[in-house]
């Protein structure tokens, strides 16, 4: 059943914040950005709407629904992107330490596209917290696999334009944020916020 307009609102409103939320995500896309410039930005953000997508397609088809009621299962997920979300912090907070940065204008370490693209996917399909959300909220906005997959593309689509505009905003501030002290500093808070959110999912007991 399609939703009427009333609910379609409220779930844009919900969808815009949990969006705009901050996230690991975010922080990822940030790093990257900064590395490679907006090209390897943008791949790291396409790779995390991939893996937004393949949490849609599963969330109308019922497969995360049935991760969530599985204890095994969700735990399993959870403690894999945990993980992954801590070996992607580590490794940023050891760039840190070694203190080799370019002068200030140049870029730092870069990826290719598709390691940045792979990063992206992996981490955001290690997020147990999405197949939550597309199992307890968009239920309570629609029901059938065609509604729920249009709710969830909706949602895919406003994270990927949310992304795509940090990513130009952080690209075009990039001659500022590329000076090697303030390039070590931001890179300190992200390896430092990914490993928090890497050791805060393994903690949840959700």
């Amino acid at each position: 059943m399609l939703p009427d307009s009333g609910s379609l609102l409220l779930f844009l409103a919900a969808a815009l914040v949990i969006a705009v939320t901050p996230g690991p995500g975010i922080f990822y896309v940030a790093a990257r950005t900064l590395s490679g410039g907006r090209a390897e930005g943008l791949a790291s953000i396409l790779g995390t709407a991939l893996g937004g997508m393949v949490h849609v397609i599963a969330g109308a088809a019922g497969v995360s629904a049935l991760v969530m009621a599985s204890a095994e299962a969700f735990t399993l997920l959870k403690l894999a992107g945990a993980a992954y979300l801590v070996f992607l912090g580590a490794q940023t907070l050891w760039h840190v330490s070694s203190g080799r940065y370019p002068r200030a204008g140049a870029a730092g370490r870069t990826l290719p596209p598709r390691a940045a693209l792979r990063q992206g996917l992996v981490s955001n399909l290690g997020n147990p917290k999405m197949a939550a959300f597309f199992t307890s909220l968009l239920p309570q906005f629609g029901d059938g696999f065609a509604v729920l997959l249009g709710l969830g593309l909706v949602f895919s689509l406003m994270t990927l334009a949310w992304l795509s505009g940090y990513a130009f905003a952080v690209a075009k501030t990039s001659a500022f944020l590329l000076r090697p002290r303030v390039r070590r500093a931001l890179d300190a808070i992200t390896g430092a916020v990914l490993v928090a959110f890497g050791l805060r999912l393994a903690a949840d007991r959700g």
